[in-house]
């Protein structure tokens, strides 16, 4: 406890010092991933061919190492918290919207007849059979994001956003393990609670339905 104690007084300044900015940028790029890649999402699943087209184009900004990424946007918006946003932004986009897409297109076709045979308009086939069934799905997707993007944030520090991040590339510079550690640990522990909340709300949101036969599945 001591050493505990001893850590926290020589580093808790700083880790709440930088913990704001790390979690304005998750926060703000997660939360326009969502506004952008759920209805993108839903929209793909009426156009499964352009679907194909689209996802693999978000997909390609996977595939570019973030320091690289944050490298290309750099010419374009500077240094600091916008060129930043923009990246991650980009890389919260895909499992968000293939979860999407996916959730909605593997709602049980007899489910959407029945609801369609009942009168209900398009909209409320979405808004009451739907979503509500792919909203598990929805939520793995943004629980994926929401984890990567607490560690890709820390690599923003590199362009001047700020964040955890400087506290560890800090301690790397000046051989400094102890802060070095306390950009890691609250980064990592950040991730873990981050993923935790995401699963519990997971659980919330699924239709008791699913999870009866989830569960008969291992009876």
């Amino acid at each position: 406890m001591n050493g505990l104690s001893s850590f926290w007084d020589a580093y808790g300044g700083q880790i709440l010092q930088e913990l704001g900015p790390h979690l304005y940028l998750t926060g703000v790029s997660l939360a326009f991933g969502v506004i952008v890649a759920v209805p993108l999402g839903i929209i793909l699943t009426r156009f499964p061919r352009l679907a194909t087209l689209v996802i693999s184009v978000v997909s390609i900004f996977q595939t570019i190492p973030s320091l690289a990424f944050f490298a290309l946007v750099l010419p374009f918006l500077g240094i600091g918290m916008l060129p930043a946003l923009t990246a991650l932004f980009m890389y919260s986009l895909l499992p968000i919207l293939r979860n999407t897409y996916l959730g909605v297109r593997s709602v049980d076709a007899a489910l959407v007849d029945a609801a369609r045979g009942q009168g209900m308009t398009s909209w409320e086939i979405l808004t009451i059979v739907e979503l509500p069934l792919a909203a598990p799905a929805i939520i793995t997707g943004i629980r994926l994001s929401a984890v990567y993007l607490v560690s890709w944030a820390t690599i923003a520090a590199l362009i001047g956003a700020g964040g955890l991040g400087d506290l560890i590339f800090s301690g790397i510079d000046n051989y400094d393990i102890g802060l070095l550690l306390a950009g890691a640990i609250p980064a990592a522990l950040l991730a873990l609670l981050i993923g935790l909340l995401f699963g519990i709300i997971r659980r919330l949101v699924t239709p008791r339905g699913l999870k009866t036969e989830v569960k008969a599945r291992w009876i």
